[in-house]
This record gives structure tokens, C-alpha cells and sequence, in this order.
């Protein structure tokens, strides 16, 4: 494993060794160097940080509890594992962090609009909510699929004031969703900034994510050592495009004693056509601006994907992650439909704890490694969100029909 000494895996700006950069349209490159120079500049201004460390705290409720699971340490034997509760922020997940501190660039910039797309509608919210807030306009940008399994949040985001778009072309989920987004961003730049949710995208897009989503292990390393005096031996995450496991990774990337896992989804199996497992089955290639993973056929044409999921539901992933596998810095493991519904039920069952079906990715791991480990170990596992969103479709999974 090659050793790295920084919480950052830049070769150069914007480019995690082959994998990152800023393969767009030439109409878009112009207003994505204005959004860098943007976000630098405001990174060193005390006055940009003072009010988003404010925003953070006052608006957001941070910082997020890092939770001692009793139960599941105890039933599950083996190590000890605590929660990072990114479920408890306002607006039910970590996707707030990245919002509040994109936003904020956005107005730096005299942007009116915020444009977003959402899977599994958690961004979305984030999104509205804070463009609420702000007082600008919203747009989101949602697959029709995941329009209709995740009602609930549609409803939210248009109640806090914005319009939700749903996305009939392609499969009609995540990717889609950013394809429209993209799209409409390239049409109404000089009034809009896209506020892209994970890490993924065009240069400066996986760097602010990963600045701003940092803020989840900052915590949880003053909080470990508070809590046990010592530093945690793992860390699991689940990956979609991989915002939240950035976010939980990112202090602790230049420690080798500290494991990284993220969990990614294998919906109905790695070795059927029903998956999103692009850290597992991905290949090499260009999509959504940035060189990275991807799950896509022969001629290099993107595969359907598939996951419970809606927030997992993406056929790549951020190019940082790339370059930890890479690198040798992370491991990335797939988890079943199956594994991570069981999840659902057990966290539940034994913290009382209705996490985000994402979230029960990482958790559904976190159920194999602990009894496989001695109970001098340490594992924190981020709950990236809560689940009330997925009530209704794991009821369904499980053959009972409930209203949404």
C-alpha cells in the first residue's frame, strides 16, 4: 500500500493519479473554472468559513452524535462498534453538509438558482431546504422511477418551495437525473449554480465534496478519542457515488492502522445483470465529466443498474474512491438486496434506529466483520441517513402492502 500524507489523493489539482479531471463540454468549462476560483477563494476567506462553521452548528445541529451500539456490539460479539449519526442532521442526512457549503459559494458567485439531482431524494431536500433558506430558486431533477418509490420526499421537496423535474430518458434514475441536470446547467449558467450532490462530476465538484463532507470524520476522530481513548481500527460507509464514505474517510486516509471500507450495492447479485456494483464489476471510462469507474458494456456504452437503493442506484462512482482502491488505501465490498434489507430490520430491531436502506449497506458489513474481529477493536460505521423514506418500499420487499 503506497503511503499517503495528506487527507487528499490529488496527483495534480483535480486528478486522482489517472482517474478525476474536467471532460465537459467546451460551453461548461468556462463557468467550472469560475466555480473552482470560487470555492478556493472563499476556503481562505475566515468570513466564508466563520458562516458555514455557524450554519453547521446553529442550522444543520452538528456536530452529529458518535453512538455507542451496546446491543449490536453485544449481539453481533466480537468488536466494538459505534455509529455516526449523520441521520440525526437537519433534513435526515449528511446530504446538508456539501448543500450548506456549495450554497454558500453559489451566493458568493450572485447565482439566483440552484439546480440538484437526487436519487433517493435526500440531496433534493437538502437541496430545497436550503435553498429555502436563501431565498433563491429550485430546481430538482429526479428519475421518474425514483420519483414514484420515494413519494415521500418529492412531497417534502415541493413543499419547501422547489420544482421537482422527473426524468423520463434512459433508465429513468440517478444517472439521468444528472444527465438533465448537466443539460439544463449548460443552458442557464450565467443565473444557476448545479449543486451536485456526491463526489463525482467535473473538476471542483469531487474536491468540495470531499472538503465539505470531511466535517463527518473531523468529528468522529475528537469524538473516538474522547469516547476510548485511541483511534477507531476500521471505518464502513456505504458507496453510491461515494459522498458520505468520502466524508467519513477523508481524516483518516493518511493512517494505514485505520481500515477503509465502503460497501456498494450488488442488488440481486454481483454475477446477475441486477446491480450497482461498480468498485466490484466496473471498468474504466468517461461519463458525467470525470474519468473514472463505471459499469458499462464492450463498446463503452453505460449498463442499466440496478439496487433497492435509489441513492445507491448509480452506474459509477466518484474518481477519489477509485484511486484509494487503486492505491490499495480502501476496500470496497458488495452487499445484496437481501443483506442490506436484513440490515434494515436488525438495526431497528436492536438500536431502535430506522436507518436510510444506503446507510443499512454499510451496516449489513458491519454484521459480517464485527464477530470476525477481537473486542479490543474499533469500528465506526456512518449512518448516512434515516429511513422513514424507505418504510413503504421495504414493507413491499417484504410483501406487505402500507400506504406511502
Amino acid at each position: 500500500m503506497q503511503e499517503i500524507k495528506s487527507d487528499h489523493t490529488f496527483t495534480t489539482p483535480g486528478h486522482y493519479g489517472d482517474f478525476g479531471g474536467t471532460y465537459v463540454p467546451e460551453l461548461l468549462y468556462p463557468e467550472l473554472q469560475r466555480v473552482a476560483d470560487a470555492y478556493h477563494a472563499a476556503r481562505q476567506d475566515p468570513a466564508f468559513n466563520q458562516e458555514l462553521n455557524d450554519l453547521l452548528a446553529n442550522y444543520a445541529g452538528r456536530p452529529s452524535l458518535l453512538y455507542y451500539a451496546a446491543n449490536m456490539t453485544k449481539d453481533l460479539g466480537g468488536a466494538q462498534v459505534y455509529l455516526k449519526r449523520e441521520d440525526l442532521n437537519h433534513t435526515g442526512a449528511h446530504k446538508i453538509n456539501n448543500v450548506l457549503g456549495q450554497a454558500l459559494v453559489a451566493k458568493r458567485m450572485g447565482k439566483k438558482r440552484l439546480i440538484a439531482e437526487t436519487g433517493a431524494g435526500q440531496h433534493g431536500v437538502a437541496t430545497a431546504t436550503v435553498a429555502a433558506l436563501f431565498g433563491m430558486e429550485c430546481e430538482i431533477f429526479m428519475g421518474k422511477v425514483d420519483t414514484e418509490r420515494q413519494k415521500l420526499n418529492v412531497y417534502r421537496m415541493q413543499l419547501l418551495g422547489a420544482k421537482v423535474t422527473p426524468v423520463t430518458s434512459g433508465s429513468a434514475v440517478l444517472k439521468d437525473a444528472v444527465n438533465a441536470a448537466l443539460q439544463n446547467w449548460a443552458a442557464r449558467s450565467d443565473d444557476t449554480f448545479y449543486l451536485l450532490g456526491s463526489a463525482v462530476g467535473p473538476y471542483p465538484f469531487p474536491e468540495m465534496v470531499h472538503d465539505f463532507q470531511s466535517v463527518i470524520s473531523k468529528e468522529s476522530k475528537q469524538q473516538i478519542q474522547q469516547a476510548a481513548g485511541r483511534q477507531p481500527d476500521y471505518i464502513v460507509a456505504c458507496v453510491g457515488g461515494g459522498s458520505n464514505a468520502i466524508g467519513s474517510f477523508a481524516e483518516y486516509i493518511a493512517d494505514p492502522a485505520v481500515h477503509l471500507i465502503g460497501a456498494e450495492a450488488a442488488g440481486k447479485g454481483v454475477d446477475t445483470p441486477e446491480n450497482a456494483a461498480t468498485m466490484t464489476n466496473g471498468s474504466t471510462g468517461i461519463f458525467h465529466g470525470m474519468k473514472s469507474k463505471f459499469l458499462q458494456n464492450a463498446d463503452g456504452q453505460i449498463d442499466k443498474v440496478y439496487s433497492i437503493s435509489a441513492g445507491l442506484d448509480y452506474p459509477g462512482v466518484g474518481p477519489e474512491h477509485v484511486r484509494l482502491q487503486e492505491l490499495g488505501r480502501a476496500q470496497y465490498v458488495a452487499i445484496t438486496d437481501d443483506e442490506a434489507v436484513n440490515a434494515f430490520e436488525y438495526i431497528a430491531k436492536e438500536e431502535g434506529i430506522i436507518a436510510a436502506i444506503e446507510s443499512c449497506h454499510a451496516i449489513a458489513e458491519v454484521m459480517k466483520l464485527a464477530p470476525t474481529l477481537g473486542s479490543d477493536k474499533i469500528i465506526i460505521c456512518t449512518v448516512s441517513g434515516r429511513g422513514d423514506k424507505d418504510v413503504a418500499s421495504i414493507a413491499k420487499y417484504r410483501g406487505v402492502e402500507i400506504d406511502d
